[in-house]
């Protein structure tokens, strides 16, 4: 079976090793509303679109107990979104340099006529400062697609379709999804793509400890 187009995520697995801009931001935006997030809830469900994932932190026990403590009335997800949002572009350039090797490996497969697709739980206002970043550290894919374009994020398949559309791309069987989280194999299974889930520089791997890290 001959691959036709391999759609990447980016953070953790093309960028910021061990995907640490999120959850440096998370951790921000929950401490000034008097919550202090431990290691592991800054990172739970990481891969889903920001909101998202603020949504299953917020969700959490120990969070949400944390909240109703320092605050009046339920927790909320919109607000912390708000703020997430310029927060997150500042620390992009920050932590969001090209992983080691990725450049060399979408040369490999640019040169065996593979395109190359991409998705991301950031919104594409998020993206836009790291795009010439990546661009300039030797990554720039053929196609970006974000949850705001669809209007979905993981683990639906929808920027994936979407990614498949605007390469001209198909069957999805003949694609490939890689990616560092749960989220984004579980995108890929649903477009029914083959997946590569990254071990090294993925949030997985922080979360277990180098040693603990386990292919998804």
């Amino acid at each position: 079976m001959k691959t036709r187009a391999v759609i990447f995520d980016w953070a953790g697995t093309v960028v910021d090793y061990g995907c640490h801009a999120p959850p440096a931001v998370l951790t921000r935006i929950f401490a000034g509303r008097g919550v202090a997030p431990e290691p592991a809830e800054s990172r739970y469900a990481m891969g889903l679109l920001k909101i998202d994932q603020i949504r299953a932190i917020l969700a959490l026990p120990r969070v949400r107990e944390a909240w109703l403590a320092a605050n009046d009335g339920e927790p909320d997800a919109e607000a912390l979104f708000a703020d997430f949002i310029p927060l997150q572009r500042e620390c992009i350039a920050e932590f969001s340099h090209v992983i080691p090797g990725v450049a060399e490996v979408v040369e490999k497969l640019r040169s065996e006529g593979i395109l190359i697709g991409s998705t991301t739980g950031y919104t594409r206002a998020m993206m836009e400062p790291l795009l010439p970043q990546a661009a300039r550290e030797g990554f720039a894919p053929d196609c970006l697609v974000t949850p705001d374009d669809v209007g979905a994020g993981r683990p639906a398949p929808w920027m994936i379709f979407e990614n498949l559309k605007r390469l001209g791309v198909y069957p999805p069987g003949d694609c490939v999804k890689v990616g560092d989280t749960e989220s984004d194999i579980l995108e890929g299974r649903n477009a029914g793509m083959r997946t590569i889930g990254v071990c090294e520089s993925s949030n997985e791997a922080v979360l277990r400890g180098a040693d603990g890290a386990r292919a998804l």
